[in-house]
């Protein structure tokens, strides 16, 4: 499993529109914003390597939310996650999808970026959160604590530092920060400096690299199982971690527990980086500099293949199986312009401009996706990616799957633990559709040790693709209209979707209630509770404010008994006409301003919607100006604000006070003719 670099694809994608997007919460079956309780994630055996990190097909196109897809070895269940479970318990079940299943979240996530490791995964947000979820043995997972976690969860160590780019380790993880700034965390007492911190210190929250590589910005990352690897902006390439078999890059075979700079690679500037089981590859292309202007510029053919460590099964494209201890260009590669690479277990995978595959290394389980293949020589992968463009590729431990521009997904390799993805555990040596996504707009797709993961544009249910209602599967027709949930995008009648909220994640504006159903607002607003309770966010003060419901009820019953009284007292002040005209005008101003209204008043106050403050996102300062900006308005945050439909309720209760008004009118109206009536009787009599 690899680290998985992006690629500019500009000239070759086909490129792929929706309008709304959003990510899915529940199960996956055709309709993509379906729902369930299950807990769609995943575990996967200590034995298979490394990570995968996805960069993103194409960054323009996540202007959208996206939805998450996992299939493969514990993807179900929460079997990965196994919070019920202890950490480590090595009785605990396997379980299998063999489809593509929607990842499960307790909030609504604007994805970003996925990376896919072990026994763990992590994604980043539009808004430079970090979520993890998985087993937390060796504080992996950066929530300070050694537990498994089955749904995705905040890191809140690095809550306002914007993350960028992310990478998944068998036992650590790896951010990137928009400021250029490397954090790792996890397991770090006998791997060897894993971390880069200089000591073998475990760290279960989040902490920054520091040593030689602070000064520099660093703009990505790899993980394998046993060492790290970051490139900078300038195409600096830094390793860290075991360096048995050559596997950092240095000529030797020296661990090393701070990052250092593979000097070998100085005058190439490296643009991907991926890390193996026990070998390392890089993209990198030569370096020009004008002898007049001292400009620096990239060579004529760059995107060249340098692979290095452990050459077992050919993994390195070399020819042989021989270690190198520094980094050798694949010469066989010469004439091609790489954009992408991706390792596995003894497996190498690379993506050129043109959209060709070439693969090298084990066949074991038909990974090389060429059946003839020997795997000691890079191959070109054809079969049924002959006639297609691949934008991405990616690898697990044994198997490989390959993003086209048409947003089709192609898997082969092993397929033991369903991780190919075709309803069954059979392997393919060539790479076949997962037919399962055909109607999905795929955008990334990342692969951990036995597990795959994808990320696809939500897709917007039309008014014209239902007929009946979604609630209560009544038809609609002239009387009974669509109307969109805009947090699940399924079509509902009125009846069904009464209630309103902010945050919701296919409304086009943040700061304004759309409509939703009736469960995803109580989902929601589950959420709002459980955040309030975990105390991640500040509770409204809300004062002493009773129930909405005794609300309603004390201004039915109140306000009626206290226009009675008042008729009554009038009534009775009519009768006794032995007071002034002043003191009459008088009694009833003060009755006016001092009994009835302030009552309303008051109750229209404790009824009025508090106004919340949702959590902004913190920009740091930034080492680079040309980096990913974050939306200025959030369209989704993990602390949904929910707010009822009090529009029409502040509607309903300015109406009754209306009336109110003009019932006390009348009773004075009466009260003043009574008065005068007496007068005039007393005058003549």
């Amino acid at each position: 499993v690899t680290y998985t670099a992006s690629i500019n694809h500009q000239n070759l994608a086909d490129s792929t529109t929706s309008t709304v997007s959003s990510l899915t919460i529940g199960s996956a079956d055709n309709i993509p914003s379906g729902r369930s309780s299950t807990n769609e994630t995943f575990r996967v055996s200590l034995s298979s390597a490394v990570s995968s990190s996805s960069q993103g097909s194409c960054q323009d196109d996540f202007d959208a939310l996206g939805d998450v897809f996992i299939w493969g070895e514990g993807s179900v269940d929460g079997a990965l996650g196994c919070g019920v479970h202890r950490v480590g318990n090595p009785s605990i079940p396997k379980s299998y999808a063999l489809l593509p299943k929607a990842l499960e979240s307790t909030v609504v996530l604007d994805v970003y970026r996925i990376a896919c490791g072990s026994n763990h995964a992590a994604l980043v947000t539009r808004h430079g959160e970090i979520f993890s979820w998985g087993q937390g043995l060796g504080g992996r997972l950066g929530h300070g604590k050694e537990v498994d976690v089955p749904l995705p969860t905040l890191i809140d160590g690095l809550s306002g530092m914007n993350v960028d780019v992310i990478a998944c380790g068998e036992y650590h993880t790896c951010a990137v920060t928009l400021s250029g700034d490397l954090y790792t965390w996890g397991d770090g007492t006998h791997n060897y400096g894993l971390l880069g911190h200089g000591s073998e210190v475990s760290h279960w929250v989040p902490k920054r690299v520091s040593s030689n590589i602070e000064a520099t910005y660093v703009s990505s990352v790899s993980c394998g199982p046993w060492h790290t690897a970051a490139v900078t902006s300038s195409g600096q390439l830094f390793t860290f971690g075991d360096g048995t078999f050559g596997t950092l890059g240095h000529g030797d075979r020296i661990s090393t527990s701070v990052p250092r700079e593979v000097e070998s690679l100085r005058g190439m500037r490296v643009k991907k980086v991926a890390c193996g089981l026990w070998h390392t590859a890089v993209v990198a292309e030569e370096v020009i500099t004008d002898p007049l202007s001292g400009e620096v510029s990239a060579g004529p053919s760059s995107g060249k293949l340098f692979t290095w460590g452990n050459g077992d099964e050919g993994c390195l494209g070399h020819g042989d199986e021989n270690p190198r201890l520094v980094p050798e260009q694949v010469v066989t590669l010469v004439d091609e312009n790489i954009c992408q690479v991706a390792c596995g277990h003894n497996l190498t995978v690379v993506l050129t401009i043109l959209g060709q595959v070439y693969t090298m290394g084990s066949s074991t389980y038909g990974q090389l996706g060429c059946p003839k293949a020997n795997g000691k020589l890079p191959n070109l992968v054809k079969g049924k990616l002959s006639d297609c463009i691949i934008e991405e590729v990616s690898c697990g431990s044994y198997h490989v799957a390959a993003l086209t521009s048409k947003a089709e997904v192609y898997t082969w390799g092993k397929g033991a633990n369903g991780q190919l993805g075709h309803g069954d555990k059979e392997s393919r040596n060539t790479p076949k559709l997962v037919d399962f996504l055909r109607d999905k707009q795929v955008k990334t797709v990342v692969c951990g040790s036995n597990f795959t993961a994808i990320i696809c544009l939500h897709k917007w249910v039309g008014s014209a693709d239902h007929s009946l209602c979604t609630g209560c599967r009544n038809q609609f027709g002239f009387r009974r209209k669509r109307h969109n949930c805009y947090n699940c995008g399924l079509v509902f009648c009125k009846a069904c979707s009464t209630r309103k909220s902010l945050k919701a994640s296919l409304a086009p504006s943040t700061n304004k209630p759309y409509r939703v159903c009736d469960d995803c607002y109580y989902k929601l607003k589950k959420v709002l509770e459980s955040n309030h309770q975990s105390s991640h966010t500040p509770k409204a003060r809300t004062g002493n404010n009773p129930d909405k419901s005794i609300d309603m009820m004390e201004k039915e019953t109140v306000l009626p008994r206290l226009l009675s009284q008042y008729s009554k007292l009038s009534t009775i002040d009519a009768i006794h006409g032995s007071k002034t005209w002043q003191s009459k005008h008088s009694s009833k101003k003060r009755l006016r301003n001092s009994r009835v209204f302030p009552v309303i008043t008051a109750n229209l106050q404790s009824l009025e919607l508090s106004h919340f403050k949702v959590p902004t996102i913190a920009q740091g300062s930034l080492k680079k100006p040309l980096q990913r900006n974050l939306p200025s308005s959030s369209v989704c945050l993990r602390t949904p604000i929910i707010i009822d439909d009090t529009r029409n309720m502040n509607v309903t209760y300015s109406e009754e006070i209306q009336r109110l008004r003009e019932q006390v009118n009348i009773v004075e109206l009466i009260n003043f003719s009574s008065f005068i009536f007496i007068n005039s009787y007393a005058f003549f009599n």
